[in-house]
C-alpha cells in the first residue's frame, strides 16, 4: 500500500462502492467505454485503482478521492500506460513532466467524447499487441 494512502480496496466492486456523486458517474461511463472497446480486457486493481490489461497494462482510471502519492489530482484521470507511443497529433492527452504515461482528465461527464476516446483505446490496444510480439521475438 502506498504510504500516502489510507485506503485498501480488495476488489474493483469495493473501489466503485467507495466513489460517490459525479466521480462515480464519470468512472462508470469511462469503464463502460474501456470494457466495450478492448476485447478480452482484464480489469484488476493496482495501486488501489482499476487498471486494464490484455498482454500488459494498457490504461487505468484514477479518481481524485484515491490519493496518488502526495499529489492532489483534479478530476478523473484516464491514463494510458504507453501514452508516449500513442498517435496524439491533436495534443488531446496531458503528459505534464512524464515521459511515458499520458492521461486525459475529466471533471464532468459532458467532457467525454466517447468516439475520440475509443480511437485512443484502439491505438493503445494495437501498441499492447505490438509489445507482446516484440517480447515474443
Amino acid at each position: 500500500m502506498n504510504k500516502f494512502q489510507n485506503l485498501h480496496f480488495r476488489s474493483v466492486g469495493e473501489f466503485l462502492d467507495y466513489l460517490s456523486g459525479e466521480e462515480r458517474i464519470i468512472v462508470d461511463y469511462l469503464r463502460e467505454i474501456i470494457l466495450d472497446s478492448i476485447p478480452e480486457v482484464i480489469e484488476k486493481l493496482a495501486y488501489n485503482v482499476p487498471y486494464y490489461y490484455k498482454y500488459s497494462r494498457i490504461c487505468f482510471l484514477w479518481p481524485p478521492s484515491v490519493p496518488w502519492g502526495n499529489t492532489q489530482i483534479k478530476g478523473i484521470q484516464l491514463g494510458f500506460c504507453n501514452g508516449n507511443l500513442l498517435n496524439d497529433e491533436i495534443g488531446y492527452l496531458e503528459k505534464g513532466s512524464r515521459k511515458q504515461v499520458y492521461w486525459k482528465t475529466f471533471s464532468n461527464i459532458r467532457e467525454i467524447d466517447a468516439d475520440l476516446l475509443k480511437t485512443y483505446l484502439y491505438d493503445a490496444t494495437r501498441i499492447d499487441a505490438g509489445i507482446k510480439r516484440l517480447k515474443k521475438a
